[in-house]
């Protein structure tokens, strides 16, 4: 009996380790969690990302290879999500939440909303499951960020930038609303 009470009790100690282990920080991450929201009159857009540093490394075509998905940070998968149907660069987005993806290339970018929002990096990405994909021109940001991060300007109540903004680079989408 008393063996059966060792395994036990070694099996609970076990499990609860392992799940505060799991319950790390996530702000102690290398890259760790952002948000970012705005409103535009009664709508609300919320970007959830995992904010990757320079760290003297070459990003671009190198850290993130141009032609190929990227997650759009680090981590879980970047989030873009809005309570009213909008539209990028023109383009019809229903209301929701998101997986926001990128391909990034030297001349043009597209910017890619999935309906998978939660998953891992882009490792299981799906094609089929992409309901807007825009492009975008990028250029040189206003200063060197160290951080990857999203910016989200304001216009009024109907128009917004979202700018990302890592390195030397700034590329973004303009969010509209009725």
């Amino acid at each position: 009996m008393r063996i059966k009470q060792f395994v036990f009790l070694l099996a609970l100690t076990l499990g609860f380790t392992s799940t505060l282990f799991a319950q790390k920080d996530k702000s102690e991450r290398a890259s760790p969690p952002v948000q970012t929201t705005a409103t535009l009159g009664d709508l609300t857009i919320d970007i959830n990302y995992s904010s990757p540093a320079v760290k003297k490394r070459t990003i671009w075509d190198k850290l993130v290879p141009y032609g190929k998905v990227w997650r759009t940070g680090a981590n879980e998968a970047t989030t873009f999500e809005v309570d009213q149907d909008v539209s990028i660069n023109g383009e019809e987005l229903p209301a929701g939440k998101y997986a926001l993806f990128t391909i990034p290339g030297e001349k043009e970018w597209t910017f890619i909303f999935n309906s998978v929002a939660e998953q891992w990096g882009a490792y299981k990405y799906d094609e089929e499951k992409d309901v807007l994909r825009v492009t975008a021109k990028p250029g040189k940001a206003p200063q060197q960020e160290e951080r990857m991060v999203f910016e989200i300007t304001t216009r009024g109540d109907t128009h917004a930038w979202v700018n990302l903004k890592w390195d030397e680079l700034a590329v973004g989408f303009e969010v509209k609303t009725d």
